[in-house]
C-alpha cells in the first residue's frame, strides 16, 4: 500500500475523464504507468502520507465501524441504554457536541440529537399497542440526550450518576422568543410542546447547544399538533438540569440542518444555515447587538433581535427577510413574525436561490471562510453532491455581498457522495461525512462503487486542497452523523444513525451492529489521533 495505489485513488486524482483508461487497464503497474502522464499528480500521490493524519481505508460494506490501523471506536450509548437519573438514550442520534467540564477533554457532558423513529413499528413497539401508546413511546425517543461521559482505563463511558443526565423529548416545554412569539401566525402562543426532528445544530460561544428540527410535518400531522410550532433552531443548556429550552423565532422557520455561528469584524453575532430539501435555500442571521464574552449566557438575547438574510448565488447579495427592508414583503404578510413563520415562501417571493438540498454548513477556522454542503438533487442530475465555498466581501461574515466558489465535487471520481455532515479541526482541515439513501447503498446503480456511508479527510490548503481521504466506514445501510471533536483533537465523536434501516424481518435484520442482536442507533467516541 505504501507504493500502490487501487483504482478509486487513481481515478480521485487524475478526475473522471480518465475512466475508459482505467477500464483498459489489468494491473497497478499498468496503472502507474497511464499515470506517469501527469507527474505532479503522481508526485502528489508519493508525498501524500506526510500531510494525512492516517493511512485512508478503501470503500467497504462490512457491518461495522471500519477505521484506519492504530484507531479504535467505544460504543458510548446505544438506542434503549440507561444514560442515568431514570432517562434512556432516545433513537436515530444525528448532532453530538462535546462540553468539557473545567476544561478537560477527558470528561464533560456530551449533547445528542434524536431525529426521527423511521421503521418504528420493528423495533419500538409491538403492532396491538395503541396508536396513543406508540405516540408517547416515539415522543420520548426524540429530541436529544446530555450525557456525562469520561475518559478512563483506556476507554469513553458514561458516568451514570451523573447530575447532568436529562433528556430534552418531544413532550418538553419549550419557550418561543423574537418576533413570532406570541404572534397570530403560531396560534398566539408563548411556549411549544416538544421538540423533534432533531437533525444537525451546532454550539453557541456561551457553551448552550443549538439543535435543529428538520422534517417535522409527518410526525406533527400524526400526532395531531399545531405545524408552525415546529422548525426551528432551539438552545438548550447542557449544565443547568432546571434550564427551559428556547426556540428562537428570529432564526427562521424551516427545514433546518445545523446553524454554525461565528463573529463578524463588527463582533455582531452571525449564524449560518441551510434548509435540507430540494430547491430550497441557504440563510444567515445577523443580530443587532455586539458580543460580549463577559455577559456569558446573557449574549443569547442577541438571537432574538437580529436581521435573516436569504442567499442570492446570481447576484452575490444576502437579501434580507425583514418586512421593512424589504418591501415586497408587505404584499403577502402584515408582521415580521409571519415573514419568519413562513421563511420558504417570503424567500421565493424575494427570488433568492434555490439549491441542491443545502445541508450543514460549519465555518473554516483558518480562513473564516463559511463551507455549504450541497448534498444532491437527482431531479436535476446531481447524484453526488458538492460542497461550496462562500467568500463574504471584506472578508467579513456580516457583510450583505458576497461570492462563491465549488470547493470539491463528489462523484467516483473524487472518491466520496452526497456531503451531509461538515466538521473542521483547528488546522483547516475538513471532516465530511456522506448521506446516501440507504435504498439506493450498493445497489447495480450510480452509488455502487461508494459502498456503506462514510466520514472523509479534505484538506482545504495545501498540496491536497481538495481532495477526499476516508477516513471512516459505518455499518450497513447508516449514516455517520454529527462528528465532533474533544478540544485536544484526540477524540472524534460520531453518531452512527438507522444501521439496518432495510430489515423487513426483525428475526433477520439487515445489520447486527452494535451488539449482535438487532440493529442499534449508538454514538462512538474514535481514538488514535
Amino acid at each position: 500500500m505504501d507504493k500502490k495505489l487501487s483504482r478509486r485513488q487513481f481515478m480521485t486524482y487524475l478526475g473522471v475523464g480518465t475512466t475508459a483508461l482505467v477500464g483498459a487497464t489489468t494491473g497497478i503497474d499498468r496503472v502507474a504507468e497511464a499515470a506517469s502522464k501527469v507527474p505532479e499528480k503522481v508526485e502528489a500521490l508519493h508525498n501524500w502520507q506526510g500531510n494525512i493524519p492516517f493511512r485512508p481505508i478503501e470503500p467497504t460494506n462490512q457491518d461495522d465501524i471500519i477505521l484506519p490501523r492504530g484507531f479504535k471506536y467505544d460504543v458510548i450509548a446505544a438506542w434503549g441504554d440507561d444514560i442515568g437519573n431514570g432517562e434512556k438514550f432516545g433513537y436515530n442520534c444525528d448532532l453530538t457536541v462535546y462540553f468539557p467540564i473545567q476544561n478537560s477533554s477527558h470528561h464533560g457532558l456530551l449533547w445528542v440529537n434524536h431525529e426521527y423513529i423511521g421503521t418504528g413499528s420493528l423495533f419500538l413497539y409491538p403492532s396491538s399497542m395503541t396508536d396513543e401508546e406508540k405516540f408517547k413511546i416515539e415522543q420520548y425517543n426524540l429530541g436529544g440526550s446530555i450525557l456525562e461521559i469520561k475518559y478512563e482505563k483506556g476507554r469513553w463511558q458514561l458516568v451514570k450518576s451523573s447530575r447532568y443526565a436529562r433528556r430534552i423529548t418531544a413532550n418538553t416545554m419549550i419557550d418561543l422568543t423574537g418576533p413570532a412569539r406570541g404572534n397570530h401566525a403560531v396560534a398566539g402562543v408563548t411556549e411549544v410542546k416538544g421538540t423533534y426532528a432533531n437533525c444537525s445544530g451546532g454550539a453557541t460561544l456561551w457553551n448552550t447547544v443549538l439543535t435543529c428540527e428538520e422534517n417535522f410535518e409527518e410526525d406533527a400531522e400524526r400526532w395531531g399538533r399545531n405545524l408552525t410550532h415546529y422548525g426551528w433552531v432551539v438552545e438548550v443548556d447542557p449544565f443547568n438540569p432546571k434550564s427551559k429550552p428556547k426556540k428562537h423565532t428570529s432564526l427562521g422557520r424551516f427545514s433546518h440542518e445545523n446553524a454554525a455561528m461565528t463573529l463578524s469584524k463588527g463582533k455582531r453575532l452571525v449564524v449560518y444555515m441551510g434548509d435540507d430539501s430540494n430547491d430550497q435555500y441557504f440563510y444567515k442571521y445577523v443580530s443587532d447587538d455586539t458580543y460580549q464574552a463577559r455577559l456569558g449566557h446573557q449574549n443569547s438575547r442577541l438571537l432574538e433581535k437580529g436581521t435573516l438574510y436569504v442567499a442570492d448565488l446570481e447576484q452575490g447579495v444576502w437579501l434580507p427577510l425583514d418586512i421593512n427592508r424589504s418591501p415586497k414583503l408587505k404584499e403577502k404578510y402584515k408582521t415580521q413574525g409571519e415573514v419568519l413563520v413562513h421563511c420558504r415562501e417570503a424567500a421565493k417571493l424575494l427570488g433568492a436561490t434555490p439549491m441542491d438540498r443545502p445541508e450543514d454548513v460549519e465555518v473554516n477556522p483558518v480562513d473564516g471562510h463559511a463551507y455549504l454542503a450541497l448534498t444532491n438533487n437527482t431531479k436535476h442530475g446531481n447524484f453526488y453532491g458538492q460542497i461550496l465555498k462562500i467568500l463574504e466581501k471584506n472578508n467579513d461574515a456580516a457583510s450583505e455581498t458576497f461570492s462563491f466558489e465549488v470547493f470539491a465535487v463528489g462523484g467516483p471520481q473524487s472518491g466520496f457522495a452526497c456531503p451531509d455532515n461538515l466538521l473542521f479541526d483547528r488546522k483547516g482541515n475538513l471532516w465530511v461525512s456522506c448521506d446516501i439513501s440507504s435504498s439506493k447503498l450498493n445497489k447495480d446503480n450510480a452509488y455502487k462503487t461508494f459502498k456503506n456511508n462514510g466520514v472523509f479527510f479534505i484538506p482545504t490548503r495545501g498540496k491536497h486542497k481538495g481532495e477526499a481521504f476516508q477516513f471512516a466506514s459505518g455499518p450497513r445501510e447508516c449514516e455517520m452523523t454529527g462528528p465532533w471533536f474533544t478540544p485536544d483533537e484526540k477524540t472524534l465523536f460520531l453518531a452512527v444513525q438507522h444501521p439496518g434501516e432495510e430489515t423487513t424481518d426483525p428475526k433477520n435484520p439487515t445489520s447486527r451492529w452494535p451488539r449482535r442482536d438487532i440493529p442499534r442507533p449508538a454514538v462512538v467516541a474514535i481514538r488514535g489521533f
